[in-house]
């Protein structure tokens, strides 16, 4: 395992860190037995910073519990997040931080975020509610070890939030198709003159993983047929010596391993100018094919209405990185548009929660009348009521039954 200074606190940090929103699940929730052994398994092998937040539903639970059960807490950095989403006051601090600390098992977070800072009104706001004094209390005390922040907003913005704070450290969105994208390049590099930087989302959600066209799979392999498109990926983001830590979220033991093997080989600007040209190429094929920059995260979720907004946007993306009717057959799986209890576009009553919760800032209500227009065009919709209409006359026990009208059908 490769290691990276946090210079200000002369902590040593695993290249690879564990990205823990998406533990292995089952219908009890997360499933202990296969996320018990990542995670002893990452320890094991060097990994020792460990990404959680309130939000990740069990996620602190879980991994509180491992650490404490296998007297492995102090070999590990906790990493969990405020989450501002759900702040309504000053009183709110200390209610969700000593939950989060319950739930953990910890007397201290080595490393506590502002979940999903997006601009500085955000922070202004926060400072009104005198959050700097929170935090400097919970440091006095030890509760809080290293202070930071998560973002998703502008260059812009980022620029001057780094500079609003005495952060020490903060974490971005970053990977090469998003160079210019959020804090980008620039803000990396401005951030890392001051703090340590944790990247999340280098495989932008498992599009850069398994989601590429083929053509760009092809690239990659050409170039290098030992390498996956998710190891491309991941040494791009490694090249970069600003980057402290990369976040990766391993559900099954093939992940954790491939991983492993190139945390290993980490190193800065380890990429040769060939390998450049090919990220170049890729990353030209990529942006013809992905229209919706959705990262699958399901902030939007639920919706109110039942739209399954991350499905539509994931089959919609297939049908132009993979073909219209790998993009349909996704499609018809994700949203029922054959069944009585439907999830597709066509419910949105542009009501704007999701757009209110997405950190990437996405136009989801326009982009869901894009993705009607392409994946359930005139013909089709046709088709689906007369389709729906026969599925609502059998009823239950082959007795006739009301078709439930579609909205907007023709």
């Amino acid at each position: 395992m490769q290691f990276r200074l946090d210079k200000q606190s002369g902590n040593k940090l695993s290249v690879l860190g564990f990205g823990c929103m998406r533990f292995p699940r089952n219908l009890g929730g997360i499933d202990m037995q296969k996320t018990r052994p990542l995670i002893m398994e990452a320890i094991h092998k060097g990994v020792n910073y460990f990404d959680t937040a309130y939000l990740y539903p069990g996620s602190e639970e879980a991994l509180g519990k491992i650490l404490e059960q296998d007297h492995v807490r102090e070999k590990v950095y906790i990493a969990t997040k405020l989450p501002l989403a759900l702040l309504r006051g000053p009183k709110d601090f200390d209610r969700i931080f000593t939950r989060q600390l319950e739930r953990l098992r910890t007397s201290s977070i080595d490393y506590y975020l502002m979940h999903m800072i997006t601009d500085m009104d955000l922070w202004n706001t926060l400072e009104g509610w005198g959050i700097a004094s929170w935090i400097q209390e919970q440091k006095r005390k030890g509760t809080i070890k290293r202070i930071g922040f998560s973002f998703h907003g502008s260059q812009q913005e980022f620029l001057k939030l780094i500079d609003a704070y005495p952060w020490e450290f903060c974490q971005i969105q970053y990977n090469y198709s998003d160079e210019n994208f959020q804090a980008g390049k620039l803000g990396l590099q401005k951030a890392a003159e001051k703090m340590a930087v944790m990247v999340m989302e280098p495989l932008l959600g498992g599009k850069l993983a398994t989601g590429l066209p083929k053509e760009a799979v092809e690239l990659f392999k050409k170039a290098n047929p030992r390498l996956s498109p998710a190891g491309w990926a991941l040494r791009w983001v490694w090249d970069q010596p600003e980057v402290s830590v990369l976040l990766s979220g391993m559900q099954e033991p093939s992940h954790l391993e491939e991983n492993l093997q190139l945390a290993n080989r980490a190193f800065p600007q380890m990429l040769t100018q060939e390998e450049h040209h090919i990220y170049r190429q890729v990353l030209q094929v990529f942006n013809r094919a992905y229209k919706i920059r959705c990262t699958g995260c399901n902030y939007c979720m639920p919706c109110p209405q039942g739209v399954n907004i991350p499905g539509c946007f994931a089959a919609y993306n297939t049908s132009f990185a993979m073909g219209f009717i790998s993009g349909m057959q996704q499609y018809m799986t994700s949203t029922g548009i054959t069944s009585q209890r439907m999830s597709g576009p066509r419910l949105c009553i542009k009501c704007g929660k999701c757009e209110s919760h997405c950190p990437q800032h996405l136009p989801i209500i326009r982009s869901l009348v894009s993705v009607r227009r392409r994946m359930e065009p005139f013909l089709l919709r046709g088709i689906l009521l007369i389709v729906r209409s026969a599925l609502g006359k059998q009823g239950k026990k082959g007795k006739p039954g009301k078709p439930k009208p579609l909205q907007d059908a023709p």
